[in-house]
């Protein structure tokens, strides 16, 4: 694919929902040359498989690259397979528990996968970080840490706080910001993407770059993505995520109890709409023409429409009716069989019987969740925590937690 020729485009594009662009004015000059020159630009995004599922939050920043893709630069995806073996000290106030490496294969794997649902698979460039970070001998090391400075690494909130508060900071922990420093100047990258929370190491690979004789990198950060709470970063751990890896109801059902003020940020950074489109959007929304459930469905369209396709995201919002507008249970409902050694004296506590739907992590929360008002079985709200059911009186029943969750019991009786 050739470059756009708009620079006026081009920037639009790039700057649509970006945090910050450093320096000021630098990558518009890099743009306008690659353009000139027609020399497509070398975008770099690392990330490191920590995890082995995405969610709309880290695809964030591969929604940004993706842009770039379709602009015509070339779109380095960097798998941090070594650095990941460190862990990235980044906006933490504990030392990351380390990966091994057969955790640090699966993740890349699956993570890789689920990038390339965002990403052109024939336009990006798949590297991993090992390639070039494994062979380095101690010597080339020591020439390494020698451009960075221990005072300029506690300048880092994460660790003068940790310093601070008496919190040790592994030895590892420093060099996590000298390698990804490195993945820039061996991939001599022009333009590096990463989060908010990124900025120091970021600003690491540009120096590093100097020092070495390359011309530095420009530094795109974004916003980190505030979860479906509308309080905390998207995290599984929180349950305030949409994962990619989620049905295409889930998500949509997801969505729609997303917060209006998160609206904004949702439509510039998880949709692909052109940003002068989200700008109508957003005006409309302000000017009270547009109202905020129609466009928190058009939101929930575009998103489920990007990972499951429009006639997905279609019969999903059609099953979102059915459950919260028409009152009817989903078509398609899974089934849970409770064999016979989990009934005591013929009978099961309905909180234990949560956690073996998968409804519940603990009995603990399956009893706050009925105490709240948050479980129906069938069409019944149970309140009572204490309350044990047969397997007959189970056989068949719909248990239902909070408005998009469903599960058939089926009882296993010898």
């Amino acid at each position: 694919m050739s470059l756009v020729r708009d620079l006026e485009q081009h920037m639009k594009v790039i700057l649509s929902g970006t945090a910050q662009c450093l320096p000021e004015g630098d990558l518009e000059a890099k743009v306008e040359k690659a353009i000139e020159e027609d020399r497509p630009l070398k975008i770099k995004l690392g990330v490191d498989p920590t995890r082995p599922d995405l969610h709309l939050g880290h695809a964030v920043p591969l929604r940004k690259l993706r842009q770039f893709q379709e602009l015509g630069h070339t779109s380095i995806l960097l798998i941090g397979d070594f650095t990941a073996l460190v862990g990235d000290p980044s906006a933490r106030d504990v030392t990351r528990p380390q990966l091994t490496v057969e955790e640090v294969k699966a993740n890349a794997l699956t993570y890789a996968e689920q990038a390339f649902r965002i990403l052109d698979k024939d336009k990006t460039v798949l590297d991993y970080n090992s390639r070039w970070l494994a062979p380095l001998n101690f010597e080339e090391l020591l020439r390494l840490t020698a451009h960075f400075t221990v005072a300029r690494l506690l300048e880092r909130d994460d660790f003068s706080q940790r310093y601070k508060d008496n919190i040790s900071i592994g030895l590892h922990e420093f060099l996590y910001p000298v390698m990804q420093a490195y993945d820039s100047v061996a991939l001599k990258a022009d333009v590096e993407i990463g989060g908010t929370d990124q900025i120091f190491n970021l600003l690491a690979g540009r120096e590093l770059q100097r020092v070495l004789g390359q011309e530095p990198q420009s530094v795109l950060t974004l916003p980190i993505l505030v979860g479906l709470d509308g309080l905390k970063k998207m995290s599984k751990s929180l349950g305030n995520y949409v994962g990619l890896t989620d049905t295409a109801e889930e998500m949509f059902g997801k969505l729609m109890s997303l917060a209006d003020e998160l609206m904004p940020d949702y439509f510039r950074l998880t949709t692909a709409l052109d940003p002068d489109e989200v700008d109508g959007i957003l005006r409309e929304l302000e000017a009270a023409t547009l109202h905020p459930a129609a466009a928190k469905r058009r939101l929930a369209a575009e998103v489920v429409g990007l990972y499951w396709g429009e006639a997905a995201a279609r019969e999903a919002e059609q099953a979102f009716d059915r459950v919260h507008v028409e009152r009817e249970q989903p078509e398609d409902i899974p089934e849970v069989t409770i064999g016979p050694g989990e009934f005591k004296q013929g009978r099961i506590w309905l909180p234990r019987l949560l956690v073996l739907a998968d409804l519940a992590s603990s009995s603990s929360e399956g009893k706050r969740l009925v105490s709240q008002g948050g479980v129906k079985l069938g069409d019944v709200v149970v309140e009572d925590t204490e309350i044990e059911l047969s397997a007959e009186e189970l056989d068949g029943v719909v248990i239902q937690k909070g408005k998009r969750h469903f599960r058939r019991i089926k009882t296993w009786r010898a």
